[in-house]
């Protein structure tokens, strides 16, 4: 498996994962729009202050996450924290360890950047996907998941 940056010539199958996402938190939110769109793919891709990055397998795209810089509460006592989203693997390559291979680069590069704590956002109701993030060391905080990055 090769994980990688993503490229303007991945966004066909980025635009596909993207929908995969919608529709696997549709059953957890009623109010998401039909067509909706969560994601400025452009920017993830061109922002020095995000990395977007594809797993890859034979040459088949089958997995995406994105990590972002942001600015962090002003009661914190980190200025700012790394922010992941976009995770997304192919039903097929699910439970092969795609997610943890991009999180772990997501959060080395996170690391590089000099943040110190990572947070998520992951539906209560979506118990798969909270054991797989405190599997990676996230633990619940006002209902996002975040990792010190010590």
């Amino acid at each position: 498996m090769n994980i990688r940056p993503a490229q303007p010539t991945d966004l066909p199958q980025l635009l596909q994962f993207e929908q995969g996402v919608i529709e696997a938190e549709r059953p957890y939110n009623a109010d998401i729009r039909n067509q909706a769109r969560y994601y400025d793919l452009n920017q993830l891709i061109a922002d020095e202050q995000s990395l977007l990055l594809v797993a890859e397998q034979n040459g088949v795209l089958v997995g995406s996450g994105y990590a972002q810089l942001r600015g962090s509460k002003p009661h914190l006592h980190h200025d700012f924290h790394s922010y992941l989203g976009f995770m997304y693997v192919k039903p097929a390559y699910r439970g092969q360890g795609v997610n943890r291979a991009i999180i772990a680069r997501l959060m080395a590069w996170s690391r590089e950047k000099q943040a110190t704590h990572c947070y998520l956002d992951v539906y209560a109701g979506n118990s798969a996907a909270v054991r797989a993030y405190e599997k990676a060391g996230f633990s619940s905080s006002l209902m996002e998941m975040k990792l010190r990055l010590e």
